[in-house]
């Protein structure tokens, strides 16, 4: 199923080691450990390297080697990711580089409060401790399996964190969240592009193939008119991070348009960053059951 299941792998243990890596032996000493974790995935998640693998071959247009390879890379990349975070997290922002395309729209955003809409494509915490020289109030929204793993002890390793995390409830208590943030002219992060079963799907085409969205996080925007902006962070070589935004709009009535608009600026990103993809699993799949669909 191309559906998001909630969870994503990885436990305590593995912070620890890293955290502990990172304190002692510093960063160069994480990112080699790093190459053997990467490698033991690659054999030790067959599911997840199986989906990826077929986003690199069948989506992306890789050659059959180089898609085999890039499942390596992606998982690296993706560790790369994980590691900086904690390590910006935990007072090491200065051994970062860092590049800003439109953070002048994050300054409005940060007088008027409103959205960030984002995806799975590089590393948006990673962005939001670099917002904190915006001096934004940032609140992402999260599937409450994401929040709650690791949050704990990533607390007391993290002291620069500045994001609040809102977790989404069955009991939609998340929702009276939102309303607060929005009233307080505060910025919340919205993932656009991953959805569990039961939700709300619209099919679009992605990338050359029809994908199934959530409308979800569209609707919150449209219903509240609010602010919003695209934004992503983007690692580059050397441990440079490429910040990115686009010009406030207020949503309007119609959510699909923003969606369509999401999708469009989405791709764009994906085609030029392809290994930042980081949803390892099946998205691209037409089995979405228990989902409800609404025609595009």
């Amino acid at each position: 199923m191309s559906s998001w299941k909630g969870k994503t792998r990885g436990g305590l243990l593995g912070y620890k080691i890293f955290v502990f890596v990172i304190q002692r032996f510093g960063l160069s000493a994480a990112y080699f450990l790093l190459r053997f974790v990467a490698a033991y995935f690659v054999f030790s998640a067959p599911q997840q390297s199986r989906s990826i693998f077929q986003y690199f071959r069948e989506i992306v247009g890789y050659s059959f080697l180089k898609s085999l390879i890039s499942i390596y890379k992606s998982y690296f990349l993706f560790g790369q990711t994980l590691v900086d975070k904690v390590a910006i997290g935990a007072g090491m922002k200065s051994r970062f580089t860092y590049t800003f395309d439109g953070n002048q729209h994050l300054d409005t955003l940060g007088k008027t409060g409103g959205i960030v809409l984002s995806a799975h494509l590089g590393n948006w915490e990673v962005a939001g401790f670099l917002l904190k020289e915006n001096q934004l109030t940032t609140n992402i929204l999260m599937f409450q399996a994401e929040h709650e793993r690791i949050k704990d002890y990533l607390k007391d390793v993290m002291k620069e964190h500045n994001l609040n995390v809102i977790a989404i409830k069955g009991d939609m208590s998340h929702v009276f969240q939102i309303n607060d943030v929005i009233q307080k002219k505060e910025v919340l992060c919205v993932h656009g592009d991953r959805f569990i079963d039961g939700s709300r799907l619209v099919r679009k085409q992605f990338m050359g193939r029809e994908a199934f969205f959530p409308i979800g996080p569209f609707a919150i925007a449209s219903k509240l008119r609010t602010p919003f902006t695209m934004a992503y962070a983007m690692r580059g070589k050397n441990r440079v991070y490429h910040l990115s935004a686009t010009p406030v709009e207020i949503a309007g009535a119609d959510p699909e348009v923003l969606l369509d608009n999401y999708v469009k600026h989405l791709e764009e990103k994906l085609r030029k960053y392809p290994l930042q993809w980081f949803n390892f699993y099946d998205f691209w799949s037409e089995d979405v059951r228990g989902a409800e669909i609404t025609s595009s």
